[in-house]
């Protein structure tokens, strides 16, 4: 099969790490082929007014090609992504993208593809998730005692807070938005990127770098256009997904340190976590950690690099 057109999608600006993802795929697929396939990019299709997990509907129905998106709205049809949900998993970004890289991502693939019409063909980076609040500086798990905080919807993370003695509140992005900005919540967690791109810092002085979870966007694909492409064409979209994933990654890392820098010089207090203060949140966690070991297959963490 030879498409004369790919559409591939997200949910965020264009002018942003994950946007300069799609555009590197994009400018890689039409170069190399000359211009004969056309790649159309929804950079957002919240912009259209729709939810983001519309991406989902579109790929599945095969209208869209790919999108990226977080693997944790998948958790709840294929259990072993539910290892990426797991609190403290990977100490620092050299050992996830190994991990992803290497036989935990092969792993996560052949599960998604068992369980789904869906083949994720690599895994971006949507950095270390972080806590933010309104309150007070936060160094050890006492400190958040009694605070109310967003969460996505998923039973891992809403534990992990209750493990810290605060209160979850867990609502979709939208509301999210609004009850944050209207200071209905004392606090949330997100990476640097999705706290200016919510306008979280308007409200939220003071940021504790507590990393204690990694988010991972996979690029899902519809599996039946994928498997149905020429050879050629396949290994042209592979060899475009690798340089978007390594794109994707160096200028999310390179955002999260100028955001660090700029919001630094805006007033805003960074907490950086002494080795015992990390240890602490961890052994506070522990609850947490047990029941996500509890819904994945043990020997998926033996693959952790």
């Amino acid at each position: 099969m030879t498409p004369k057109n790919l559409v591939i999608g997200g949910y965020g600006p264009e002018k942003s790490a994950h946007g300069e993802g799609l555009a590197a795929f994009r400018d890689h697929l039409i170069g190399a082929t000359n211009g004969e396939i056309g790649i159309e990019v929804v950079w957002n299709i919240m912009d259209q007014g729709r939810p983001n997990t519309d991406l989902f509907e579109e790929v599945a129905a095969g209208e869209m090609f790919f999108c990226y998106f977080s693997s944790s709205y998948l958790g709840d049809r294929v259990a072993e992504l539910n290892v990426l949900e797991t609190p403290f998993l990977f100490g620092d970004l050299d050992m996830a993208h190994r991990s992803l890289d290497g036989d935990l991502g092969e792993r996560l693939r052949e599960a998604v593809r068992a369980n789904t019409p869906f083949v994720p063909l690599g895994f971006w980076d949507n950095g270390f998730r972080h806590m933010t609040n309104r309150l007070r500086p936060i160094r050890k798990p006492e400190d958040c005692a009694g605070m109310t905080v967003r969460m996505q919807p998923n039973e891992i993370h809403e534990e992990l807070i209750r493990c810290w003695g605060a209160e979850p509140i867990a609502v979709e992005l939208s509301e999210a938005v609004r009850i944050i900005s209207s200071l209905q919540v004392d606090a949330q967690e997100n990476p640097l990127a999705n706290t200016i791109a919510y306008g979280v810092d308007k409200v939220h002085p003071y940021v504790t770098m507590t990393g204690h979870l990694y988010g991972a966007r996979g690029l899902f694909a519809n599996a039946s256009i994928y498997d149905s492409l020429d050879p050629e064409l396949r290994d042209i979209v592979d060899d475009g997904v690798a340089l978007a994933v390594a794109r994707q990654r160096e200028s999310a890392e390179t955002l999260e340190r100028r955001l660090r820098r700029e919001m630094s010089q805006r007033g805003i207090e960074f907490i950086d976590l002494t080795t015992e203060e990390r240890a602490s949140f961890e052994r506070a966690s522990q609850p947490a950690i047990d029941l996500a070991r509890s819904l994945v297959p043990a020997a998926l963490y033996e693959l952790v690099a």
